[in-house]
């Protein structure tokens, strides 16, 4: 078995602004920087020959290369928050490629993603925080913005079957390949 997952790569330097970003919530679980990404496709524990079918299946999603940015921050878990995160500007570019990858996943036979897709790059887990602290996080970064970037390969990441997962090892990339003219 081999926990895996399709994501987009964070340029070293949105990435250092990220970093920035990492302070102010004590006993926080910040994300390591080489962690960072941008999750298109969460798969999950599957067999290995499954996943040589994902790898060849995530061969053929077409996509041009794309502008991203980031913008904001939040979190996730409601009154009890378990993540906190950047926002991603959802552009059609970025829907179409995650479209393509739940598409792919599901010709390989995996089960539908039923979490609405929440573009986001995870900064911190967080375990027993009150919700107080981090709406304070939120309310002081809430104008995080970064410049956009550029979209020019996405990647299969493997992760460890612990909380958190990380590190993640880049076991695929798959390049822009163009759409037919016409």
């Amino acid at each position: 078995m081999i926990r895996l997952f399709t994501a987009l790569e964070i340029p070293d330097d949105i990435a250092r602004r990220l970093e920035g970003l990492q302070q102010g919530i004590e006993h926080a679980r910040w994300i390591e920087r080489e962690n960072f990404h941008i999750t298109l496709r969460f798969i999950g524990d599957i067999p290995e020959d499954v996943a040589a079918d994902v790898d060849v299946a995530l061969e053929s999603v077409p996509f041009e290369p794309f502008e991203i940015e980031l913008e904001g921050v939040g979190e996730f878990g409601g009154a009890k928050p378990h993540a906190l995160w950047a926002g991603v500007k959802l552009t059609e570019p970025l829907k179409r490629l995650q479209a393509r990858h739940e598409s792919a996943m599901r010709r390989v036979g995996l089960p539908p993603e039923t979490r609405k897709y929440t573009p986001h790059v995870t900064l911190a887990r967080l375990r027993a925080i009150d919700a107080p602290e981090v709406y304070g996080f939120i309310a002081a970064n809430n104008l995080f913005a970064t410049p956009k970037f550029e979209v020019t390969r996405s990647v299969l990441f493997s992760a460890r079957t612990s909380t958190g997962g990380g590190p993640y090892v880049p076991e695929r990339f798959y390049p822009p390949e163009l759409l037919p003219e016409g």
